[in-house]
């Protein structure tokens, strides 16, 4: 790659995708200030090998890609820039409608819009590919998939949970309803919360509960027409006792009171912090059954399982490592102009996977 990849914040999942993209592009990091950014270089172990500016310097190229770190509502600012140079542009978020109504903006530029390449929305989009794929049934066939991920402590504590990025982000993504398929029809769960089920794990006791609108990834994971689904769920994965523990809370997302909520949202930082002594766990568990009208049946299951160490947070390593495969691919011609999901075929979910496993990231 000759071209210059231009990332754009200096948060908690900016890691080590940055290190692997220094190993064959030229790499700039931007902060709010180049302090910050040359903090960040720092901390990633690459001073003199990547470049620190400050955001207010962020000029690409054409054929360059910016890579969006920062919150989903920047994104389009970052997006009509890259356009405007006819630069590529990569980020970890879903595709939001704003986003995606540039998709036609972007293929006419000959630009790739990268998106939802990172763990969750990213890796589990792979896994989903790779089983779908796998099932061995022929003909009608009922089917049930789930793919579950969390960020969790490796170190479990009394509240279940540590919170490390923006806590009031937290509680309100609660307070989104989430629609998936259960016993065969479109559910919703207006507190997504009290859908919390028990999900064990190689043996090990976990809960879960859906998040956003899984009905559209039924499309977008390609699943065969013929399947009847029974259960259809994308969702959160928190640790055994979490919804106990966590009952004070929902007491008050119940009766939400934005001044109360941003108030319990400080409180709950600053008494379950992620520190520096504290080790992150990622824990990501994509699964389908397929049982034929014939009797056939087919499982299958990945689970990712990744605690972070003195280089990493899990967090941080496993949303940015797939993106830098996604920027290879972007460089090689290998994603046409466009809007892009991740990988969107078996083929190249299978490709992105055999390469993160060479970064050390492997589903089991």
């Amino acid at each position: 790659m000759a071209e210059t990849v231009h990332w754009v914040g200096t948060g908690l999942s900016t890691g080590g995708g940055v290190r692997v993209l220094a190993d064959a592009a030229d790499i700039v990091l931007y902060g709010r200030t180049r302090d910050k950014a040359a903090a960040c270089v720092d901390r990633l172990g690459l001073t003199g090998r990547v470049t620190p500016r400050a955001l207010d310097d962020l000029d690409p190229g054409r054929g360059d890609v910016v890579v969006s770190m920062l919150p989903a509502t920047e994104h389009v600012r970052l997006l009509k820039l890259s356009l405007a140079n006819g630069s590529h542009f990569a980020n970890t978020s879903y595709v939001s409608p704003e986003i995606a109504g540039y998709a036609d903006a972007a293929r006419d530029a000959g630009v790739v819009l990268l998106t939802e390449a990172g763990l969750d929305p990213g890796i589990d989009h792979l896994l989903a590919h790779d089983l779908i794929a796998r099932a061995e049934v022929e003909g009608p066939a009922t089917a049930t998939f789930t793919s579950y991920c969390g960020g969790i402590p490796a170190v479990p504590n009394e509240f279940r949970y540590r919170f490390s990025w923006a806590p009031r982000g937290v509680l309100t993504a609660l307070l989104s309803p989430a629609r998936y398929i259960d016993g065969g029809v479109e559910t919703v769960a207006e507190r997504p919360w009290e859908a919390t089920t028990g999900h064990v794990l190689r043996g090990e006791r976990f809960e879960a509960y859906p998040n956003r609108d899984s009905l559209p990834f039924v499309e977008q994971y390609h699943l065969p027409s013929h399947w009847r689904l029974e259960r259809f769920v994308r969702g959160t994965l928190r640790l055994d006792g979490w919804r106990q523990a966590w009952e004070p809370v929902f007491a008050e997302l119940r009766d939400p009171d934005p001044d109360r909520i941003t108030a319990l949202a400080a409180d709950l930082a600053a008494r379950y912090p992620t520190t520096e002594a504290d080790r992150d766990r990622v824990v990501l568990a994509v699964a389908l059954t397929v049982r034929g009208d014939d009797g056939a049946e087919w499982s299958g299951e990945h689970v990712l399982d990744v605690v972070g160490d003195d280089n990493d947070s899990a967090m941080a390593r496993l949303v940015s490592t797939p993106l830098a495969v996604g920027i290879a691919d972007v460089f090689s011609g290998a994603l046409a102009p466009g809007l892009h999901r991740a990988a969107e075929t078996v083929d190249a979910s299978r490709r992105w996977l055999e390469k993160l496993e060479r970064q050390g990231i492997a589903a089991r």
